[in-house]
Order: structure tokens, then sequence, then C-alpha cells
């Protein structure tokens, strides 16, 4: 015998959310009644119009008066007033605030209150509620599609608004005159294999994998506005080398590690954050730490330790790096030239070098000394004064990267935004005093 359909109109009926149809002030009265003992249970709710088993719930203390009905929230409203605080906190130093930066912060606080769970829960429609939660509060940035590399030109106005936001934060933490505590970190990449891909000048110091190449090696570099270095963050793709010579052979205090793709991502910067940067950053604060916080969502934990250890996190704007960085500016040309010089490859425009994964922390030894040299703290500083931000000098840059906030940029398209969140004043980043 064929089973008969369910009817639209049926599958309407399942489909709709029941709506309460009684009022918590119904119930705070009936509860009343029941304790006073002049009613029962069942006499209250037929009395007042309100469920049975819900008003015996709160009589016997199951659940508690006035509290929410539903499932239990996955996030509770302190820790959501504290995931807004800490996004806009951020948005106000030039940090993106996506819905992956959101959803991350997020996540590390659900985490927290489950520490058993291996996942977070929070999928699309705890997304959507906090939105519209959230509305009037946060407003949410789409993704920005950057490659890594870099744009044949930069907005205008983004350079702009992020040299304001950095005037703005130098004075109110009292910096203009402490290159000592004002530092930049820069990823810088190496592709290793013996197959040689002449690349155009405008990208050869930047760092896409391209398909045959063996493997790719980041390094994560720091130094100050006065030339002085956090030893460097070298990140191997897929896995280490094998052995511990890699280590033994490496720059003096250099940190380790790896990813998928030879990149650092968020629990890499974390790691560096956390163990290295603050175990060799100088102990006058505050500090300023100056990088690129589009490529991967910034970890809650870096966040809060930055503010607890005053060390102000400022995001670049995007498609920047070869104008705002200024380890780019000049000291990683000289490194891959003195780097292709020690492995005896004269093309210092070619990011593939001849050398193995093994070998690679000893060669970069020898590279990385030039930073140290007079010749290498002459570049460094050389490249924050070329790029307007110690000495500060929005004129110091120059105008042929840039173009006009209404023009269009062939490489980069309608989708270069702009990052830096708006200006904000003095007062408004002072008020947090030394968690900014």
């Amino acid at each position: 015998m064929q089973k008969e359909m369910p009817s639209r109109n049926h599958l309407d009926k399942v489909g709709r959310k029941k709506k309460k149809k009684w009022t918590e002030e119904a119930m705070e009265r009936a509860l009343i009644e029941v304790k006073s003992g002049r009613c029962t249970v069942r006499q209250a709710a037929k009395e007042f119009g309100v469920p049975k088993s819900s008003l015996g719930d709160r009589v016997s203390g199951r659940v508690t008066p006035g509290s929410r009905s539903g499932p239990a929230q996955l996030i509770t409203s302190a820790d959501e007033e504290l995931l807004v605080e800490f996004s806009l906190h951020m948005s106000k130093h030039g940090f993106p605030l996506t819905k992956q930066q959101l959803v991350s912060f997020a996540s590390s606080i659900y985490k927290r209150q489950h520490r058993r769970v291996a996942f977070s829960k929070l999928g699309q429609t705890w997304w959507l509620n906090f939105r519209k939660r959230q509305e009037k509060n946060i407003t949410i940035q789409p993704a920005d599609n950057a490659v890594r590399g870099r744009t044949t030109c930069v907005r205008k106005e983004a350079v702009d608004q992020f040299l304001h936001l950095l005037s703005t934060v130098m004075d109110a933490r009292g910096l203009r005159d402490k290159p000592h505590q004002i530092f930049n970190c820069n990823e810088t990449g190496f592709q290793l294999g013996r197959k040689r891909v002449i690349l155009p000048k405008s990208a050869s110091l930047g760092y896409k994998p391209t398909p045959g190449s063996r493997d790719h090696i980041s390094v994560l570099a720091c130094f100050s506005a006065a030339g002085e270095e956090i030893p460097p963050f070298i990140i191997y793709s897929k896995a280490y080398p094998g052995g511990v010579c890699y280590k033994t052979q490496g720059p003096p205090n250099a940190l380790y590690g790896w990813s998928d793709s030879g990149y650092v991502n968020s629990d890499l910067f974390k790691k560096w954050f956390l163990k290295h940067f603050l175990l060799h950053a100088p102990k006058g604060r505050p500090l300023l730490l100056i990088f690129d916080g589009h490529r991967s969502p910034l970890n809650l934990e870096v966040v809060e330790t930055a503010r607890s250890e005053d060390v102000v996190l400022l995001c670049l704007p995007p498609h920047c790096s070869h104008i705002l960085q200024p380890l780019d500016a000049g000291l990683f040309v000289l490194m891959k030239q003195r780097f292709a010089a020690l492995i005896g490859d004269g093309c210092a425009t070619d990011t593939h070098f001849a050398v193995s994964k093994k070998e690679f922390s000893g060669v970069f030894k020898e590279t990385y000394q030039v930073a140290k040299e007079e010749e290498g703290v002459r570049i460094v500083k050389e490249g924050y004064r070329k790029c307007g931000i110690y000495p500060l000098n929005p004129f110091a840059i120059n105008e042929g990267h840039l173009m006009a906030s209404h023009s269009m940029c062939p490489a980069a398209g309608p989708s270069l935004s702009t990052s830096a969140q708006g200006v904000h004043n003095v007062g408004e980043l002072t008020a947090a005093g030394p968690s900014s």
C-alpha cells in the first residue's frame, strides 16, 4: 500500500517555530501563588495561563525564575561583550574586522568554557544571530582576497590613514623619540630547488610557491627602528629537516617551526610572539609592533598578552609591503644577495636557490650576519626612514608608488580597500591606558 505524502499545510505547521504564549510576569505571579500555598501548580497554571511543566520546573528549582527559555547560550552575554570589545580594540589599530577574525576570537572564548570539546560549535546560525545582536556596535568588513606578494600600486588614502594612525599612537604612547621600542616584523621566503625560474623584477622579493619547486622556507625577521634584532624565526614547509643539525648550525637563539605551506600562520605567530618576541624584546615599555595582519586571523591570546605586556599591535594596510615595510625596503634585498653569493649563485633576482632543506639554516646563519654588521644596521634604519615610519614623515614615501583614491589599480582591481578602520583621536586610543 502506497504511503500517503504529508500535505504542504502539515509540513508548514511542523516546521513553524512555536511562539511563547505566556509572559514572564504571568509566570512570576503564578509562582508567588504556589509558594504562598494559595494554589496548587495545576490551579495556578490554569488561572494565569502558563505551562504547568514550566511552572513546576520553577517551583522545584530545576529552572531559575527569569531565565531564558530554549537551548543554552554558546557564549555568555558577558563573554560576547568581551568579544566585541576586543574586536573594536583591534579595529582601532588597523586590523580588519572580518568574519574570519571575529569567529576566531569567539572560538577561543568558547574553547575556554568547554575545555573538553575538541571543536567549536559556533556555526553559521551563531554567526547570523551574533551579527543581528551586534549590528549597531560593529561593522563587518568583507574578506580581502589579497594574494601573498604585492600589487604594483596602492591607494594614497590607505597609506595616509595608516600614517595618521601611526602618528596618533606614537603621540599617545610617547614613542616619537624612542626608536629602540618601535619594531617591524616581516616574512621573506626562499624557494629551494635546482630548477631556475626567473621572476619579473617587480616580484623578485615576493614569495609565491611555484609548481615544481622542492621546498619552501620562510624567515620571519624583526628589527627595531634603531637597528636592533629579535633573533629570526625559520619556518619549514611540511616538516622539520631530519636530525637536529639544522638547529645547531643555524643563527644564535633562532626559533624554528613548520607549517604545511611553509608560511607563518595564526598558531605560529602566537608561538613567535609569546615565546620569542617577548623574551628577546627590550624591557622598556610601551613597545610598538608593526606588521601585516591580513594574511591570517590574529589569535585572541596574542591580543590579551599584548595588552597586559603593554605592547601596541599595529596593522599595515593591505598590499603595501613594498611601501611601508622597512625590512622590504632594503635589508631583504641585501640578504638575498648575500645568500646567493654564499652558495655560489650569481642570480640574486631569482628566489630559487640550489641548497637543501638541511643545509638552509647553516647558509642562512652566514647570511644573517649582514644584519648585525654596520652596513646592515644602517640599511634597517634607512628602511624605516624610506617608509616614513621613523622618524615619522609622511613625505618620505615615493609618490610614484601611490595612486589617487578614485583611480583603479589594474593589478588589484576594485577589491583593494582600506583597512585602517578610520582615523581615531588620541583620546580614544589612550582611554584604555597601557592596554592600548
